[in-house]
């Protein structure tokens, strides 16, 4: 059978490695002898145990050890994670700091809000989060019950270069956009939260990784499946959870230990990022990048054409050459390339191609 596929730059859900997709559609009646699909085994049963410990197995292993935190499987994406986090890291009579760079940060600190006092340190909006704060631009008030961030930005397409520093305050981070792209120091971090459609796996399940010293803050009336406390002493089993989309993130981490790690990662991502920002520093103008250079993602290049009628063409022409999920975010316009660990060289090339034979054709 013959299949079409095209270049998926689209920001989430977001390209996943063929390899895996393969495995997954020969596995699918019959997962590994067992008779039945994965999608069919009991979530308390050997064959999908087997899955869980490995994807848990493989992440620590991906991560360095991540030795003094719990790894959760949880529901909901990052909009959960806004309201959980501070459900559980936030006492009445404390307050815990935001950093807003964009919507999603900005959607978290509302979301805290809503819990208890939770204080906005620093913002990009006065300059259209087009950067992230350098160092010794936040001020953390040791008093803080943690210090939230959001590591990258897929809609403006900027990102840390690294973890901000907290002192003593715990340090929650947002990776849903970059997680594994790079390696990571996890013992830097108290909480760890990541949707699993950008670089993980498939929509439907969130990994969070929280440091077992905080677990005792979960308060005892918190709804079961929303406390990091009640989820780890379960090992994420305390519900049925989204066992396919555990079982991909599974592949998808063997995947990329097969593929040399986050080290690799890290190189692959760097040159991907660096041919199609080359594109459009060299394009005379013709394609404006909205990031400041010192702060760009090398997970979403978001970029202008001289008008949004240019923008418009530019996608609808893009898809009619195999070059799909390039229009950008709905409250901004524009275009966004999303590059994903899974977004090949290749795609990347193929962009940058394109992008020199429209700007000749329209510039």
């Amino acid at each position: 059978m013959t299949t079409h596929r095209v270049h998926n730059f689209g920001a989430g859900p977001a390209a996943l490695p063929l390899p895996v997709l393969e495995r997954v559609r020969a596995e699918l009646l019959d997962f590994r002898g067992t008779g039945m699909s994965i999608l069919e085994s009991s979530h308390r049963g050997p064959a999908y145990s087997a899955v869980h410990e490995s994807a848990t197995a493989r992440l620590r292993s991906l991560l360095g050890g991540a030795g003094n935190h719990e790894i959760l499987f949880m529901t909901g994406g990052a909009r959960t994670q806004f309201s959980a986090l501070a459900m559980n890291l936030l006492p009445a009579g404390g307050r815990a700091g935001y950093v807003t760079t964009g919507r999603w940060s900005e959607g978290a600190l509302e979301a805290a809000r809503r819990v208890g006092d939770a204080v906005e340190l620093w913002s990009s909006a006065g300059s259209s989060h087009d950067r992230v704060p350098a160092a010794g631009d936040i001020e953390v008030p040791g008093d803080l019950a943690y210090l939230h961030y959001t590591t990258n930005n897929t809609i403006y397409g900027t990102q840390f270069a690294g973890p901000i520093e907290s002192g003593d305050v715990p340090l929650v981070a947002d990776m849903c956009s970059d997680v594994l792209s790079r390696p990571l120091d996890v013992d830097r971090f108290g909480v760890i939260y990541a949707g699993a459609q950008k670089n993980l796996g498939p929509a439907g399940v969130t990994v969070v990784l929280v440091r077992r010293d905080l677990l005792e803050r979960s308060p005892a009336d918190l709804p079961d499946t929303l406390s990091y406390s009640k989820m780890a002493a379960k090992k994420s089993l305390l519900n049925t959870p989204p066992v396919f989309a555990i079982y991909m993130v599974d592949l998808v981490l063997e995947y990329l230990q097969s593929q040399g790690g986050l080290e690799a990662a890290a190189e692959r991502n760097r040159a991907k990022a660096e041919s199609l920002y080359a594109a459009i520093d060299g394009s005379g103008g013709f394609y404006r990048g909205h990031a400041r250079p010192e702060c760009r993602s090398q997970m979403n290049v978001a970029f202008r054409l001289p008008s949004a009628e240019l923008d418009e063409a530019f996608v609808a022409e893009a898809a009619e050459a195999g070059l799909a999920g390039l229009k950008g975010y709905r409250s901004v316009g524009g275009i966004r390339a999303s590059i994903y660990n899974a977004t090949s060289a290749a795609a990347v090339n193929a962009l940058v191609a394109f992008m020199g034979e429209f700007a000749r054709r329209k510039g």
